[in-house]
């Protein structure tokens, strides 16, 4: 069944897009991307290849997730979300659990953020007393744990639930990534999506000393002179 997955995404691979998104993934010597290969298929048929495959077991899942292939990767955490999706609450604590030992191949930024709020941010949603987890993963060394962090946060986010994405937002304040400084950004925008208010009381405390791609991403949405007022500090 494995095999047969890999040359289904194979037959969708396209070299010239591959290396279009080489460059966009910065797979270059020193680059954050550095050594991961791209097919160059398709999210969408990512997606509808993973679809195929929802009895996948776990080790299956895991040989897949070991690839260094991207799309093998990104095909594995599509296939995880949908099992998880259609889990119990026993069976999402064993892929909660799995994806939280595989962060090390949840290496590169789109499949940190295709899957991590579906699957910890989802887990942890109804378990409060059990998301210490993510403030371990926000003071990581590794860039991708930093970033499952703070992304996690997105289901809480929707519930309107503020603090915790909040909390991580202040102890990534200083870190020296541009990702982590968009991830960030991005999560302050939702947060203002659904209450300005929450957004301004955090931004009044640290923008200015908040790097300029987070704080340009957390307030895109504002009106104009309140945008300005941020941006001039």
């Amino acid at each position: 069944m494995l095999d047969q997955l890999k040359k289904e995404l194979q037959k969708l691979a396209n070299s010239e897009k591959a290396k279009d998104l080489s460059r966009f993934f910065k797979t270059g010597k020193g680059q954050y991307g550095e050594g991961d290969i791209f097919l160059g298929v398709s999210v969408p048929d990512q997606r509808k290849t993973a679809r195929k495959y929802p009895n996948l077991s776990l080790d299956e899942i895991q040989e897949l997730l070991s690839s260094k292939v991207h799309e093998h990767r990104l095909t594995s955490l599509f296939i995880l979300i949908n099992k998880y999706q259609k889990s119990d609450d026993k069976n999402k604590k064993k892929m909660f659990d799995f994806y939280l030992k595989n962060t090390k191949n949840i290496n590169n930024w789109d499949l940190v953020d295709s899957s991590s709020s579906y699957i910890v941010g989802d887990y942890l949603l109804n378990k409060a007393e059990k998301r210490t987890i993510l403030y371990k993963l926000a003071e990581s060394k590794n860039l991708w744990e930093r970033r499952i962090a703070v992304i996690s946060t997105f289901a809480f986010i929707k519930n309107n639930e503020f603090e915790d994405a909040l909390k991580i937002a202040e102890i990534l304040l200083n870190d020296e990534y541009d990702l982590i400084h968009k991830a960030v950004g991005w999560m302050l925008r939702e947060i203002g999506n659904r209450n300005q208010a929450e957004e301004e009381n955090f931004l009044k405390k640290h923008y200015k000393k908040m790097p300029r791609t987070m704080l340009r991403y957390a307030v895109e949405k504002f009106q104009k002179n309140k945008k300005e007022f941020y941006m001039k500090k």
